[in-house]
């Protein structure tokens, strides 16, 4: 998911924040039968030009060096040389790339802010080797000797920062594919010549007789042929309860078996399986994400050619009308436009807004992944919200217990022996009603005998009394009418709860309710999103009476149930096609290429580990009202990063002039090269101060 640009870190300096190089590969896994379909699509990689550890030791030796450089008690005859040597180091080993990727600019002819920072630190660097060299010829022409070395040491310790921000959220990039992949098991248990054995995933051929016992993850696609079970298919769906799959059923690789066992035929393999499909979206949608138009490149394609013009400009018109020494007043002048121009100011611009405000984020559970992410999360227009595990809870719940009409046994006893004989079933919906149970305090005692039925629910004798727990075809397999509920099991249904009749020694009970409810936050959080301007809709992978009774609790209008992970890609698409920034909520793997192609992903740190690293933000609360939070905090961000741009694009346009020299004729006021540097440090110290404004802001 990991974006190919960091574009905020951009805005501030393209030159502090180089794009990485993509090498995006197509997957390599041959077609159905070798199995190496999903492995093939995790080569889509991001590689920056150094990793974060190296850029981020530069940075902090070189932010160390320059402090050393400007305030240790270095004796004053060897003070010169000694700040030499250590710039020269800081040059020579942090700032090399600097050097020949303005050289490049060059050679190509394509000017941009590197030209201007090795120009620049360039220019002060020779200017201060002169002066350390000869200080008597300068002062003999009555020019202070002063030299420049703290400022090249500096801006090359800031550049190196804002590369190691962006440097650490490309690491992440293949995190999400990697874990992807890791759900198909690397081995399968298969039937050959009647002899069960396990074999390589990738050994497993079309039509392959495969074995499933309780607890394992399915290896291939294919269909059952013998055998029962409920399937754990949330990757796909999203749905918290398990699946019930029987002969001639559909069964996917990668989900995991619970309670029965069965064979299945291997059918569709490698890059056909619905795993491979899905690790394919989700590289594609990370590939597909369209950089933002970066500021800084558009300004430096004029700003770079004109600070070089204005330059040479100021040594030309120096040498020629300046009184003597008019050749070194002239280089003092150019030197002097070099190193305002120097885009120190423009390069915190942005870095320091990105640090101040993912700083502020985390104290607020919120991890912003990058400079990118906080750009785009502050244009966001339209959230996408997933129903389970993001507006609901995540986990089932039993919400009523419904004694029948005329049935002596109370909703307390009816709940007590259903949970005793649900004890021995490792069913979600069965937990749901231990758990109730255990809430209550009531106490569950060992059942005398339990038989599960797939797909319908368990029987059992507690304590000498005959128990059926399940839905209404176990009911009428025991003979038991369920008429005098029936109407309040269809309520139930309606409001998006499954309905689980419960007879007692031969006779209707009552009636349990099991969903998973919604998130006491989540109608309070989708209110405080409308008010603040943005749309909303739901996603889910459940079926349309839940989506649409879940959506109600909510607030929500516009809701899209029955979606397949490929489903969520294109209605994420759909919105983006009409003009939306498009922000995507889920805590599935199913949501996962969702949270990829959407503008802004975003995950509870309560789901899965493949949706917190396919995710931009990660809302560490594992609550949605987090989300406005996110949102208002990155919309605070953006506009102190556009404030700073803007205010360092103005000190350059009024400090170039004048270190030009454009007021000497009138006033005789010349900014030296010292001043010009002191200049520099104080609109970076004005863009510093504005973002840390950042730090009073509240939820």
């Amino acid at each position: 998911m990991e974006q190919s640009t960091l574009p905020v870190d951009g805005l501030a300096c393209p030159s502090c924040h180089p794009p990485p190089h993509m090498h995006g590969h197509p997957g390599h896994g041959a077609g159905a039968g070798d199995g190496h379909g999903v492995a093939g699509h995790v080569h889509g990689h991001v590689h920056g030009d150094e990793d974060v550890g190296s850029l981020l030791i530069k940075a902090v030796v070189s932010g160390a060096i320059g402090l050393v450089a400007m305030f240790a008690p270095i004796p004053a005859s060897v003070r010169s040389y000694t700040q030499l040597g250590l710039t020269l180091i800081v040059v020579g080993w942090a700032g090399r790339d600097f050097y020949v990727r303005g050289w490049m600019s060059v050679r190509h002819r394509a000017l941009d802010m590197y030209t201007l920072i090795a120009l620049g630190t360039g220019a002060a660097l020779l200017y201060s080797v002169a002066v350390t060299l000869a200080p008597e010829f300068f002062r003999a022409h009555g020019v202070p000797p002063n030299v420049y070395y703290e400022a090249v040491i500096i801006i090359i310790a800031f550049i190196l920062a804002g590369n190691a921000i962006e440097a650490r959220a490309r690491q992440e990039t293949a995190g999400a594919l990697r874990a992807l992949a890791s759900l198909a098991p690397p081995t399968a248990r298969v039937v050959r010549r009647n002899i069960e054995s396990e074999i390589p995933v990738g050994d497993v051929t079309r039509g392959e007789l495969v074995v499933v016992r309780p607890g394992d993850r399915i290896p291939v696609d294919g269909v059952i042929t013998t055998g029962a079970s409920a399937i754990d298919e949330s990757m796909l769906t999203g749905e918290s309860f398990p699946v019930e799959r029987r002969t001639g059923d559909r069964v996917i690789g990668g989900t995991v078996n619970t309670t029965g066992a069965f064979r299945y035929a291997a059918t569709t393999l490698g890059d056909e399986s619905v795993l491979a499909q899905i690790v394919r979206l989700m590289r594609d949608a990370q590939r597909s994400r369209a950089p933002i138009q970066n500021l800084a490149d558009r300004v430096s394609a004029v700003f770079v050619p004109a600070v070089i013009g204005i330059a040479i400009v100021t040594f030309i018109v120096w040498s020629l009308a300046a009184p003597p020494p008019s050749l070194l007043r002239a280089l003092s002048a150019a030197v002097s436009v070099l190193i305002i121009a120097c885009p120190c100011a423009m390069g915190l611009a942005v870095p320091t807004a990105v640090m101040v405000a993912t700083g502020k984020g985390a104290q607020l559970g919120i991890l912003f992944k990058g400079g990118e992410v906080l750009q785009r999360a502050g244009e966001v227009t339209h959230v996408i919200l997933d129903k389970t595990g993001t507006l609901t809870e995540g986990q089932p719940a039993v919400t009523d217990v419904l004694p029948a009409p005329g049935a002596s046994r109370s909703s307390d006893d009816i709940l007590r022996l259903a949970a005793s004989l649900e004890a021995a079933s490792e069913h979600p919906v069965a937990g749901a009603i231990v758990r109730a149970a255990r809430e209550r305090s009531l106490p569950i005692v060992n059942h005398d005998t339990f038989e599960s039925v797939t797909g319908r629910g368990a029987t059992g004798v507690v304590a000498g009394t005959a128990v059926a727990v399940g839905n209404e075809a176990l009911m009428a397999q025991q003979r038991i009418d369920v008429t005098p509920l029936r109407g309040e099991a269809d309520r139930l249904a309606e409001e998006g709860k499954t309905p689980i009749y419960v007879a007692i020694d031969g006779a209707l009970a009552g009636l349990i309710a099991v969903a998973d409810p919604v998130r006491p936050t989540a109608a309070a959080a989708v209110q405080r999103l409308e008010q603040m301007g943005l749309r909303m809709s739901m996603v889910t992978g459940d079926t349309e009476r839940t989506a649409v009774a879940v959506a109600r609790a909510a607030g929500i209008r516009d809701v899209v149930a029955g979606a397949s992970p490929a489903e969520k890609v294109q209605e994420v698409r759909r919105h983006q096609q009409a003009g939306a920034v498009v922000a995507m909520v889920g805590d599935g793997i199913n949501d996962a290429p969702a949270l990829a192609k959407a503008d802004v992903g975003m995950a509870l740190s309560t789901g899965t580990d493949i949706a917190v690293e396919a995710a931009d933000v990660v809302l560490m609360r594992g609550d949605v009202g987090a989300v406005a939070t996110a949102i208002a905090l990155a919309r605070r961000a953006l506009r102190l990063m556009k404030q700073n741009l803007f205010w360092a694009f103005i000190y350059n346009v009024v400090a170039i002039p004048i270190a030009a020299g454009v007021l000497y004729p009138v006033s005789h006021i010349l900014l030296s090269p010292v001043l010009a540097s002191a200049a520099m440090a104080l609109s970076s110290v004005s863009v510093v101060t504005n973002s840390l404004r950042l730090r009073r802001f509240t939820a």
